[in-house]
C-alpha cells in the first residue's frame, strides 16, 4: 500500500462528532474544488456507519468483521466544494424495514448544503440471477500505466503542472485506459464509448476503521467519478477541461451494487454516453470483476459547455 492509498483511506475515516452526524477533510484536487467522488464516498461512509451489521444484498459480500454494504446510492452535486474547508455530514435515518434499510445525508460547508445523498441497505437474501455478458478488453497489465501516459502528452493540456497535478490526485488508484483518452484525440471525434481497468494502489486489509465490504464499494463509489464523462467527450473530439476545450462538472450520480467485488484487485469500468444535449451529457457505466462478473452500474448526467470565445 503507497502513502496515497494510505491517506485516501485516511480520508474516508470520518470523525464522528455526534451520533449521526459526521466531519470529513478533503484535499486539493485537480481543479478548484473538492472532487465530487470525494464527497460521493465519504457521504456513503457516513451512511453505512448508522446502518445495521447485517444490512447486507448477499452472505458472499461478509468478511468475518461484517458491516453494512449498500445496495443502491443516488446522489445530487448542489454547489462546489471548498477543499481548504471540513465537510460536516448530517445523516437521517429514513427508515429501518425488514429487509430494507434507507438513508439520505447531506454534505455541508460554510453553512450550505452541497451534496445530498440517498443509499438503501438490504439483509442477505438469495434470488433469480442473470447478467449481461462482460465485454472484450485487454489484459490490464499489457496497458500503460497513467505515470507512463500522462507526461508523454503533457503538451496538450492547458497549463504547465496538470500532468503532475493529474498524477498526483490519482496516486492511490492505478487506473489504465484500454483505448487512448480524450485528451490524447483532441479534434477526432469517435464512438462515445471507453473502457478503463482500475485498482487501489496496494492490498487491502480488514483491520482498518471502514469494515472491508463497506470499504470496497466506498472505494468504487470514489473512483467511478473520474472518467465516467468522458465518453462524451469522445463523441465531439473535445479533450476535457485539462485541455481547455470544455467546462464540466457532475450533476447528479447513481449507482446500483450487484455483486461482490474487491477495490484492490482489478476491475473492468466499460462506459458509454447515450446522449448529449442542452448543455448536459449523460454517461452510463458497467463495472465488472476480472472473473467476469457485473458488479456494479452507473449512470451520471454532467454539464459539458463549450467555453465562450
Amino acid at each position: 500500500m503507497n502513502d496515497a492509498l494510505r491517506s485516501l483511506l485516511d480520508l474516508l475515516a470520518l470523525e464522528r462528532i455526534e451520533q449521526d452526524i459526521f466531519r470529513g477533510e478533503s484535499r486539493a484536487s485537480v481543479v478548484p474544488r473538492v472532487f465530487g467522488g470525494q464527497v460521493a464516498a465519504q457521504a456513503l461512509v457516513a451512511a453505512g456507519r448508522t446502518v445495521p451489521a447485517d444490512r447486507s444484498p448477499s452472505s458472499r459480500l461478509r468478511s468475518n468483521r461484517g458491516g453494512p454494504i449498500p445496495h443502491s446510492l443516488h446522489a445530487y452535486f448542489l454547489r462546489p466544494g471548498d477543499p481548504g474547508a471540513p465537510i460536516v455530514y448530517t445523516v437521517d435515518r429514513i427508515r429501518d424495514g425488514r429487509s430494507f434499510t434507507t438513508r439520505r445525508v447531506v454534505a455541508v460547508q460554510h453553512g450550505q448544503p452541497i451534496f445530498h445523498l440517498s443509499a438503501s441497505f438490504q439483509e442477505a437474501e438469495e434470488g433469480l440471477e442473470h447478467q449481461e455478458p462482460m465485454p472484450p478488453a485487454p489484459d490490464p497489465l499489457e496497458l500503460p500505466t497513467a505515470a507512463e501516459m500522462l507526461p508523454r502528452h503533457a503538451e496538450r493540456f492547458l497549463a504547465p503542472g496538470v500532468a503532475e497535478r493529474l498524477l498526483e490526485a490519482r496516486a492511490a488508484i492505478d487506473l489504465r485506459y484500454v483505448d487512448e483518452p480524450p485528451y490524447v484525440t483532441v479534434g477526432e471525434p469517435r464512438e462515445p464509448r471507453s473502457q478503463v481497468w482500475f485498482r487501489t494502489q496496494g492490498k487491502l486489509d480488514d483491520t482498518g476503521e471502514i469494515p472491508r465490504p463497506l470499504l470496497d464499494i466506498c472505494l468504487v463509489t470514489y473512483v467511478s467519478d473520474m472518467t465516467l464523462l468522458d465518453s462524451i467527450l469522445l463523441a465531439h473530439g473535445r479533450g476535457g477541461w485539462a485541455v481547455g476545450d470544455v467546462v464540466g462538472a457532475s450533476l447528479d450520480h447513481a449507482m446500483w451494487f450487484h455483486r461482490p467485488l474487491h477495490a484492490d484487485e482489478w476491475l473492468l469500468y466499460d462506459q458509454e454516453s447515450p446522449t448529449a444535449q442542452g448543455g448536459r451529457g449523460l454517461g452510463k457505466g458497467r463495472i465488472f470483476t476480472a472473473e467476469g462478473q457485473l458488479a456494479v452500474s452507473v449512470i451520471q448526467e454532467g454539464v459539458i459547455r463549450v467555453p465562450r470565445v
